[in-house]
């Protein structure tokens, strides 16, 4: 397996000779090297640093600009000028990454390892390989002299996964005309390997919207050693039982109809007709899929209890309980038709269910035949037969706030990884040396074609 990989990257270091693999490799490592975590890290640091390597390749100081709403969270955006006045193409990375411990890793975090085929580090995956990539292919097409019909903006953003200055937001508010475009490229989409045999090259173009409620219950206590019936933590236990056989109706959109269609295509037996009858609407085979919790995920919206106290004394009746409810809502339904449901499936006029955060919803972005036809056309190029899977995420990204701009996003790497081998936010994160190079070479030709 180790001389496959290494025959493998050969090959595709021999292909990109010249064409910048060795600059990608470069810079994915410093930008790895650079503690970004917060609190603690210097996101500010890394940006300067693209920004350096983007002016000592020519590119004007009025085109490479690091704005930060806060010390160590600064935000990276630059220009290729191209030769219309139509909208440009956003290319985005978020240069935060979540907290990594030494000593919970095989390897250090914020040292580039290459091992046994893979690329391990904090970043690797989440998401300092396309910031790695932006930046190399930037680079790259100023040497070569292209020329773009329209503006490719790349925008290197800090505070994706926590902290108080999300970058595309505080950019959005403060300087919308720096990162204004007809569409934009992201994180939040990627290829899947299963047992090194490709399936699908899948492209983000829909997240649902994380919300949290809080279930309440409150009463007088009194003494453990006379206990009463209207107990708090028996209230609360009670409604969430009653909660957790909720299952929200099924709801298919544009996306998600796609994904199953196409999926059914690839997986086989009645996996593969069960995705084929729910398309067609049949409720039979959305019950059998529904038993999977991914597919599940996809096809409604989800609320699941993540957090539990009550209580205040070891000898005393809990004067209140209290739950937190993490919900994640399909695109295009209302938060409070969820909440209502909640307290509909809670029936106990006694439990508080209320707001402990803000949902953000947004819209799926189109499957715009301008965008996604290339993104297919050069991912048959490059791996012929893998079929382009459109995916929504049930997690989120910045592609959020863009597409409540108005600025339609989509996830697409490149990026292929094993099932079931996600260690983004994990231990020893990593990510196949071959795919980071692929990455490369299949972001810098769809740019170009997208671009033309």
């Amino acid at each position: 397996m180790q001389i496959l990989l290494a025959l493998l990257t050969a090959v595709i270091l021999n292909r990109a000779d010249g064409e910048g693999s060795q600059l990608a490799r470069d810079i994915y490592k410093e930008l790895i090297e650079i503690n970004t975590v917060d609190p603690g890290g210097d996101i500010t640091r890394a940006a300067e640093a693209m920004a350096a390597r983007l002016r000592a390749a020519g590119f004007a100081a009025a085109d490479v600009q690091v704005l930060a709403p806060a010390p160590r969270k600064g935000n990276l955006i630059a220009r290729l000028r191209g030769s219309t006045r139509e909208k440009p193409i956003l290319l985005l990375a978020h240069l935060d990454v979540v907290e990594a411990r030494r000593d919970d890793w095989t390897l250090d975090p914020f040292v580039l390892t290459e091992k046994d085929g893979y690329f391990y580090g904090r970043g690797t995956s989440d998401d300092k390989a396309m910031a790695a990539i932006w930046i190399a292919n930037l680079i790259r097409y100023k040497r070569e002299g292209w020329v773009p019909r329209r503006d490719i903006i790349v925008a290197l953003t800090s505070d994706e996964e926590t902290g108080p200055h999300n970058g595309v937001s505080w950019l959005l508010a403060e300087h919308r005309d720096l990162i204004d475009a007809a569409f934009a490229l992201n994180e939040g989409g990627g290829g899947r390997l299963k047992d090194g045999k490709r399936l699908y090259n899948g492209v983000g173009a829909s997240e649902k919207v994380y919300v949290t409620l809080a279930l309440e219950t409150r009463n007088k206590g009194g003494h453990s050693s006379v206990p009463r019936k209207d107990n708090a933590i028996y209230q609360l236990a009670n409604a969430l039982t009653r909660l957790e056989h909720h299952q929200f109706p099924l709801q298919l959109n544009e996306v998600t109809r796609t994904y199953f269609d196409r999926m059914s295509r690839i997986e086989e037996g009645q996996t593969a007709a069960d995705m084929k009858a729910l398309v067609a609407g049949n409720t039979a085979a959305a019950a059998r899929l529904s038993e999977t919790a991914a597919y599940n995920a996809l096809m409604r919206t989800t609320c699941v209890a993540t957090r539990l106290d009550g209580g205040h004394a070891d000898n005393a009746l809990p004067q209140s309980a209290r739950a937190l409810v993490n919900c994640r809502i399909l695109p295009g339904q209302p938060p409070e038709d969820v909440r209502n449901a909640v307290v509909k499936a809670v029936n106990d006029p006694e439990v508080d269910v209320k707001w402990v955060d803000t949902a953000k919803p947004s819209v799926p972005s189109p499957l715009d035949p301008a965008v996604m036809k290339p993104i297919e056309e050069v991912t048959s190029e490059f791996w012929p037969g893998v079929p382009v899977m459109p995916l929504m995420a049930t997690g989120a990204s910045d592609g959020l706030y863009l597409r409540n701009a108005g600025i339609p996003t989509y996830g697409v790497s490149g990026l292929f990884s094993e099932l079931g081998d996600n260690r983004a936010h994990g231990r020893d994160e990593r990510v196949l040396v071959t795919s980071f190079y692929e990455s490369l070479q299949f972001l810098y030709t769809l740019v170009k074609r997208l671009g033309s």
